[in-house]
């Protein structure tokens, strides 16, 4: 593989929200004329590849979508395919055009990602999604991912002591930061208020400890990336975002199965350590139901590539993928923000916070800012290449969520219950 950078060269979006009335090839075609727009010295006939993401083909109600997608924006002479993994899709989506770029065979990749969630019901949406989960096991006994994530969260509460309201505070933060985005689902479905703890107590429970401002939205919206060498990243933007390192991990299919993990055994006997006196240990006690062992494999590999050493200090945001709220705050720990347990702390301290030393879902992320999955990872790394092209205040009309300055982003993706994911670090230089 050849030893050359790659970057997010720039992007449009479709801004999305909870029922839009275009279809979704129409969605993507809007925001790859926003990107054509932003990037004037782009001619389409320059892209080599397209690679699509879109997680269901239960929701678009239409198999090989990805063909139907590259033929409406007049890119279907071109090679390319779709990428599927759950709620890594558009994460995979980034990471394999970085591979195709890196390894030589391509220097400009277009990544379109779309997802149309509202064509059924929501309870069906929830059922697609679902099926997801071990359709032999898990989802035949009433499997839904709402139950899934509030099972690994009250165990990550009963070993380490997070409290409602803590996932209450990550709440009122995501949302707080969405107001000033426009593009956020959030701002256009309730406008530009403050919200407070008060307000999401009144909120109804979903499934214990959640409340519905703790999961992710359903959205229909698109995105679209373009990435590209450094041989051709002048070309197009004065402001490339390069991808500095990338990881990828795995962990069981079902998160029951994590308490006996055989793969994850012994492998971080410092984690295992800590663990509460009062319960007893699993065979696995790291990650264990409560935390997320992909994201401790991606990080590591990916804070090798790009030389950090502590991320606490080394970054300036972080944009999760985190479609609950305990997922958010495990993160942190499984990011090595901060010790196992310690997730709380980060909370309950601001350091998380939009003036805190290392904000986290600055956009609002999948609770606030929207949620079409196989768009979801593209919208939060578009909203970083603004930050570190120091746009915000131009794309947003409103300074408010600029960071001055930023330097090192990360981004995190993942399938499932953490099934599968990985963790990608983006720098300004």
């Amino acid at each position: 593989m050849e030893d050359r950078r790659v970057a997010i060269l720039g992007g449009g979006l479709y801004r999305p929200d909870r029922v839009r009335f275009e279809n979704a090839e129409e969605g993507v075609a809007m925001a790859f004329r926003n990107l054509l727009k932003d990037t004037p010295e782009l001619d389409p006939r320059e892209i080599e590849f397209v690679q699509s993401s879109y997680f269901s083909d239960h929701l678009n109600q239409q198999l090989c979508m990805a063909w139907i997608v590259q033929d409406y924006i007049g890119l279907h002479r071109k090679g390319g395919y779709r990428v599927e993994a759950g709620g890594s899709t558009p994460f995979d989506s980034i990471v394999n055009a970085y591979f195709l770029i890196k390894s030589g065979r391509y220097d400009l990749v277009l990544v379109p990602g779309w997802e149309w969630m509202s064509e059924v019901d929501t309870a069906t949406t929830n059922e697609f999604i679902a099926s997801a989960s071990d359709t032999d096991w898990d989802f035949t006994v009433g499997g839904f991912y709402n139950g899934y994530y509030a099972a690994l969260e009250t165990r990550h509460m009963q070993l380490y002591g997070e409290t409602l309201e803590d996932l209450g505070r990550l709440a009122v933060k995501n949302r707080n930061n969405a107001v000033h985005n426009p593009y956020s689902q959030w701002r256009a479905e309730h406008g530009t208020d403050y919200v407070t703890l008060d307000d999401y107590y009144r909120d109804r429970i979903i499934a214990w400890p959640y409340r519905r401002w703790n999961c992710a939205l359903i959205s229909e919206g698109a995105c679209c990336l373009l990435v590209g060498s450094e041989n051709v990243a002048a070309r197009y933007t004065n402001n490339p975002m390069w991808i500095a390192g990338v990881g990828l991990g795995t962990d069981s299919m079902r998160p029951g199965d994590r308490l006996v993990n055989w793969a994850y055994q012994g492998v971080y006997k410092a984690d295992e350590k800590i663990y509460p006196q009062d319960i007893e240990k699993p065979i696995t006690p790291y990650p264990e139901m409560a935390n997320f062992g992909f994201a401790r494999e991606g990080a590591k590999q990916a804070y090798a590539q790009a030389g950090i050493s502590d991320p606490l200090k080394q970054l300036d945001l972080a944009e999760l993928f985190a479609p609950y709220d305990g997922v958010e705050l495990c993160l942190y720990e499984d990011l090595m923000f901060c010790p196992r347990g310690e997730g709380k702390t980060l909370v309950r301290e601001g350091v998380v916070e939009r003036n805190g030393d290392l904000p986290c879902q600055l956009s609002g992320g999948l609770t606030a800012f929207a949620h079409p999955v196989g768009a979801t990872s593209l919208l939060q790394s578009l909203f970083l290449y603004w930050q570190f092209a120091g746009l915000i205040p131009d794309k947003f009309g409103d300074p408010t969520l600029q960071l001055k300055h930023p330097r090192k982003a990360l981004i995190t993706g993942h399938g499932g219950t953490g099934c599968q994911g990985g963790v990608m670090i983006y720098s300004r230089d």
